[in-house]
């Protein structure tokens, strides 16, 4: 057995752990709390699992479902970056690349490289798994949303644009769900959740 490489692989795996810790904006269901980003994680994976007969296009369910999983892991350096937030938006991407060098460069090289590239594959949003995971990173939060009454949505002034804007990815992933979105923000936006414009 290799211990240095046993020591990496728990040393990473007590690290992740810091994501429990990092709050959306979203509450859970009951409107109780905000989420955070680990059960986060967790459902989107579940989602993929659960929704996959809606892809527009065959993929890998696992590797989709490991891109859910790690794909918020950067924000135990980075931060949550709220979705509607233009200033800090503007420098998300080189906070979370520096975290995403740092954190899973704890691991083995050969995990430090496989879980960048699954990262990055997902932030690229070019590849089937990509599009479904980044699909269902739209979608989850829009489901908690609606289920507490709009109330994140009207705390921060969010409009259909916004919402509409956030929620494009979810058409190169699955016209079903697509068309469920759009069903879903009309229900809002009429019941005054979601600003006009």
């Amino acid at each position: 057995m290799d211990e240095k490489r046993l020591k990496q692989q728990l040393d990473f795996i007590l690290e992740i752990d810091k994501e429990k810790n990092i709050f959306r904006q979203t509450h859970l269901t009951g409107y109780t709390r905000r989420e955070n980003d680990a059960e986060h994680a967790w459902h989107m994976a579940i989602m993929i699992y659960l929704l996959r007969e809606y892809a527009d296009e065959d993929f890998d369910v696992m590797r989709a479902m490991m891109m859910a999983l790690i794909h918020d892991i950067v924000e135990i350096d980075a931060g949550d970056t709220y979705a509607y937030d233009e200033v800090n938006l503007a420098t998300q991407k080189e906070r979370e690349d520096a975290a995403s060098e740092r954190i899973f460069g704890i691991l083995p090289t050969e995990q430090k490289n496989e879980l960048r590239e699954l990262f990055r594959e997902f932030e690229e949003g070019n590849t089937p798994e990509a599009r479904f995971a980044r699909a269902m990173d739209n979608l989850q939060p829009l489901l908690l949303n609606d289920s507490n009454g709009g109330v994140d949505w009207r705390v921060h002034g969010v409009t259909r644009t916004q919402v509409t804007s956030r929620q494009k990815r979810t058409l190169g992933a699955s016209k079903v769900l697509w068309d469920f979105t759009h069903r879903l923000i009309d229900k809002n936006v009429e019941a005054g959740n979601i600003k006009p414009e």
